[in-house]
């Protein structure tokens, strides 16, 4: 396989690799909480110098998006386990690889993202007979014509890494939509606080950015999510690390950092039903 070659012409494509990269490089050295062999394989075939996406990013962030996938592959695997022949949507897929890891076989997956954002995904994936790109804005809801799926089947959403760079009219609404649209589907995303908010618009800041980085913060999910629509019912919400062991040979200073990250509910992983 050649090496690819990257050239930026939008700021949000390279962005689009902190991810992939955290996964790739923290999977190699912690296996035991997510093994992400299909980013690692891209990693080791771009042309491309990460340092500063590694030091941007640091040991603490980039655990913590190891994490999220953790997460996610758990619940799309539980979900799965019930309904093998599932239809599951990734809404701001980036460069996630999540169907790699999950998947049975059977399932049947979408990956929606701006068609920029797709555009440079295809550098790296290819879509497969049960794989498909969907290039839109998860804002324009002429998306939901574009899934296949049967509802005796189960449809399943994740979306990480993107509500929180939203308003929270502009999340409510389209969520909303979707629990008309989608009946008995299930959501999972992962959401921010609004002192964590606060923290990333001020260090977005200092580097120079004009426009606020982070918007809807999520304080106590269980006086948010029901105000909403009677549609929508809020199943589960954890912390980012609440149901991930920590690794004794970390550094002091990385396990501190996350221990007050959960102390103060900073970051949570928030798992809704629709209701007919």
């Amino acid at each position: 396989m050649n090496k690819i070659s990257l050239e930026f012409n939008e700021k949000i494509e390279e962005t689009m690799l902190g991810p992939l990269w955290a996964r790739a490089k923290y999977s190699q050295l912690y296996p035991e909480l997510l093994n992400d062999f299909k980013a690692i394989e891209i990693i080791k075939n771009v042309d491309y110098d990460f340092s500063n996406i590694e030091t941007y990013l640091g040991e603490w962030r980039g655990l913590g998006l190891l994490v999220r996938a953790k997460n996610f592959d758990m619940a799309v695997k539980e979900f799965i386990e019930s309904h093998p022949s599932a239809t599951i949507v990734n809404i701001g897929a980036g460069l996630d690889t999540t169907f790699y890891r999950v998947d049975n076989g059977t399932i049947k997956w979408y990956d929606l993202d701006l068609p920029s954002a797709i555009i440079f995904r295809k550098k790296f994936l290819s879509e497969s007979e049960r794989n498909k790109f969907i290039p839109k804005s998860a804002l324009d809801y002429s998306w939901f014509d574009e899934i296949n799926y049967d509802l005796n089947n189960g449809i399943f959403f994740i979306a990480g890494g993107f509500v929180y760079y939203f308003e929270e009219e502009k999340i409510s609404s389209l969520v909303i939509e979707m629990a008309k649209r989608f009946p008995k589907a299930e959501l999972i995303f992962d959401a921010t606080s609004k002192l964590a908010n606060q923290v990333v618009n001020l260090r977005a800041k200092k580097a120079g950015e004009k426009d606020l980085r982070f918007h809807f913060g999520v304080g106590n999910p269980t006086k948010i999510f029901p105000k909403w629509s009677s549609k929508i019912q809020l199943h589960d919400w954890y912390t980012i690390w609440g149901r991930t062991e920590l690794n004794p040979s970390w550094s002091g200073e990385i396990i501190s950092a996350i221990k007050k990250s959960e102390r103060i509910k900073a970051a949570k992983i928030i798992h809704l039903k629709f209701v007919e």
